[in-house]
């Protein structure tokens, strides 16, 4: 009994306390879950570990992978990195039709004729001749001043498919044609030719000189494409093709040439990486067979591979030849033949009468010459177009940037190149300034732009496209080896605190103002619009810059960059960047500089950048309030403040002067040379010189008619 009432006792307890085990079941069912439970806590714990582990791995791999990365490959400094926007010249009005009816063309202008594709790696052609100064021969080919020529240039050229030039050569006169044909079969780019007629002036040319013209028209590869003769002995009455070949642009081509006068032809083929120097593998060969043979004639022979055939065209006084490039020869409906005949003979002489009657046209129907001036002035209105789009070159390299002002890299490191660029764009000066120049291309812009809106456009676009993350775009272009062998060495270097005056603010305002004239036509309008669209993030980049970079110690003040404060060799220190080059500044360049002419130029920048805005109804931000800017810069008070003198009645740049500086000669490094001197201590002042500087204010008309700056007493000191 007492065994029950304690097995009773022990089994109410244990029902008090832990029932579950009265039950066998359950207590297996609970055992099952919490251990179910646990295993499943740990398996999503693990799971989880392994989650974080792996993503852990891949932010490792990706950071290691980024410093090796940076290590082998240093830091792109942002002088030399391209601003991060979509290119101008990637919308599609530059594509397709547009960019091929624009492929071939003049477009190497330091050459008296000089053809190319706008291609990196083009098939070229040029024309040499044989010369004569002071009774020496001298072979023609580079425009250069030392020539002594007493006229060249384009008399008429439309930018595009035509051209007419003449060149007089002390009694020598030779006409060359340019013309561009797409005809049935034609390949990308086109077919072109070129005609040249060679006369004399009988009372300036002596017979001792000889009878016969010698001619040099070339061909060159700088993709290194072998280029073939046509034949070992040319005779262009048996045939008239002279060479052939292909590339991948254009396909296979030829190149023919036609006459009906007498002429001798010799060829010589050269294999060279080297296309600045061809004139002088042109004398050296002549050279050579002169010594060897007593003749001035090529060997009819060639390198291996060549990649550059010349031919000499000997023909008696006067003679014409044609010269035409066929492309696409190996298609079904290539029609070589009657292409080649198209653009030869009466063809090509009918053609080349339509194509200089459309010009003289086109000429009349943009200008009114003819109610504005005599028919001299218009010829030479003609031949001022003519030489401004005949000009128009092509070129691609790159830039050589001088990082002494901001970036040592090492202590041998001065320099770094900018990246690989094209820029199609005209140029000042065929002899002496054969390339890009930022400044001048702003007023090439101002005629180009009404004559042929698509192609200032695409100057403009190829020149905004060179700009860099900071808004800043080198002011001279020498791009490729032919530029680079043009310019002395010290001139090549692009300073990046260096600017030069943002004249294609000039073109954009009278491109917004013809919009607003309705001077242009719906498919213009349209292509305006998207370009200014794509294009205004780098205006606005190349704003700012001017506008942080050039300011001046005085609000609303600004100063051209770049001049020497250290020469002893120039009376007054040239600012170049201001294209003013030798226009007298403060005698002493300091940060107190206040440059007038500048200060207007930001002036125009803003106005151009305003009428942008409302253009394209773009939203004004506080930070770049182009109006207020516009407001500040024109206002006259703060104007005279800081730049009129009330004595001369005179807009004056402003700094550190003295008009007592003087040249003298002396013996400095062992030569004699004129130093500068300064007689007395400059001081922060108005620089009381007068020339185009001080006209600024009135030409930005930033001047009212009521201005005192405008009574007599200061006209007649700035007459």
């Amino acid at each position: 009994m007492s065994g029950n009432v304690r097995t009773t006792a022990r089994s109410r307890v244990r029902s008090s306390s832990a029932e579950p085990e009265t039950d066998p079941l359950r207590q297996e069912t609970s055992s099952n879950y919490h251990r179910t439970k646990y295993e499943s806590n740990s398996t999503s714990n693990f799971k989880l570990f392994l989650t974080i582990t792996f993503f852990f791995i891949i932010i490792i791999f990706f950071l290691v992978h980024h410093f090796v990365t940076s290590a082998a490959q240093p830091h792109l400094p942002r002088v030399v990195t391209p601003f991060p926007a979509p290119k101008i010249m990637d919308l599609p009005q530059f594509q397709g039709e547009h960019k091929e009816s624009l492929y071939w063309g003049t477009y190497r202008p330091h050459l008296y004729l000089g053809i190319r594709a706008r291609t990196p790696q083009s098939l070229m052609a040029g024309l040499m001749w044989i010369g004569v100064k002071d009774g020496s021969n001298h072979l023609r080919h580079v425009c250069r001043q030392e020539d002594a020529l007493s006229a060249y240039g384009w008399t008429k050229h439309n930018g595009r498919d035509y051209g007419h030039q003449v060149l007089v050569d002390h009694g020598m006169i030779l006409t060359t044609e340019f013309i561009k044909s797409k005809g049935e079969g034609s390949g990308y780019g086109w077919d072109w030719a070129v005609r040249i007629d060679v006369q004399i002036d009988k009372s300036k040319w002596n017979e001792d000189f000889g009878r016969d013209a010698q001619l040099f028209f070339y061909l060159a590869d700088e993709g290194g494409n072998v280029l073939d003769a046509g034949r070992e002995n040319l005779n262009i009455r048996e045939s008239s093709l002279l060479a052939s070949g292909s590339r991948t642009d254009i396909g296979n081509w030829q190149l023919h040439l036609k006459s009906t006068d007498d002429l001798k032809l010799h060829y010589s083929g050269f294999h060279t990486p080297h296309f600045h120097n061809l004139s002088d593998l042109v004398e050296e060969n002549l050279a050579s067979q002169t010594r060897k043979h007593g003749q001035m004639q090529l060997p009819d022979s060639s390198d291996d591979s060549p990649n550059v055939l010349v031919f000499q065209i000997i023909g008696g006084f006067p003679f014409t030849t044609d010269i035409v490039f066929i492309s696409a020869t190996n298609s079904e409906s290539s029609r070589v033949e009657k292409r080649v005949n198209s653009l030869t003979g009466d063809s090509l002489s009918n053609e080349l009468k339509y194509k200089e009657q459309a010009y003289d046209e086109k000429i009349e129907k943009i200008f009114n010459l003819a109610e504005k001036v005599d028919s001299e002035s218009i010829s030479v209105g003609k031949a001022a177009v003519g030489s401004l789009l005949g000009a128009i070159g092509y070129f691609y390299g790159q830039s050589k940037i001088d990082l002494s002002r901001t970036l040592i890299h090492s202590e041998h490191a001065a320099y770094i190149s900018y990246w690989p660029a094209e820029l199609y764009t005209a140029v000042p000066c065929r002899s002496t300034f054969p390339r890009g120049f930022l400044w001048d291309e702003g007023f090439h812009q101002l005629v180009i732009w009404r004559w042929d809106i698509q192609i200032s456009l695409d100057i403009i676009g190829h020149w905004l496209d060179l700009m860099n993350i900071d808004g800043w775009i080198p002011r001279e272009q020498i791009l490729g080896a032919e530029a680079l062998s043009r310019i002395p060495e010290e001139y090549v270097p692009q300073h990046p605190t260096n600017g030069n005056p943002p004249t294609l603010f000039l073109a954009l305002n009278g491109i917004i103002n013809g919009l607003k004239n309705n001077e242009f036509n719906v498919m213009d309008r349209s292509e305006i619009s998207l370009f200014l669209e794509r294009a205004f993030g780098r205006l606005d980049a190349w704003f700012q810059w001017y506008n942080e970079t050039q300011s001046g110690e005085q609000m609303s003040s600004y100063y051209w960059r770049g001049r020497d404060n250290m020469t002893t060799l120039q009376l007054n220190p040239q600012t170049l960047t201001s294209g003013l080059d030798d226009y007298p500044r403060a005698s002493h360049p300091s940060s107190d500089e206040r440059h007038l002419d500048l200060r207007c130029w930001v002036l125009l920048a803003a106005q151009c950048m305003h009428s942008i805005e409302e253009l394209l109804n773009k939203e004004t931000k506080p930070e770049k309030n182009y109006g207020s800017t516009v407001k500040l810069l024109s206002d006259l008070e703060i104007l005279n403040e800081m730049h009129f003198d009330d004595v001369h009645g005179a807009y004056f740049d402003f700094g550190n002067h003295t008009e007592k500086v003087q040249l003298k000669w002396k013996e400095l490094k062992a030569r004699r040379q004129l130093v500068r001197e300064v007689l007395e201590r400059p001081v922060l002042k108005l620089v009381p010189q007068i020339g185009y500087v001080n006209f600024f204010p009135f030409m930005g008309r930033i001047i009212p008619s009521v201005s005192n700056a405008l009574n007599s007493e200061c006209h007649d000191f700035l007459c």
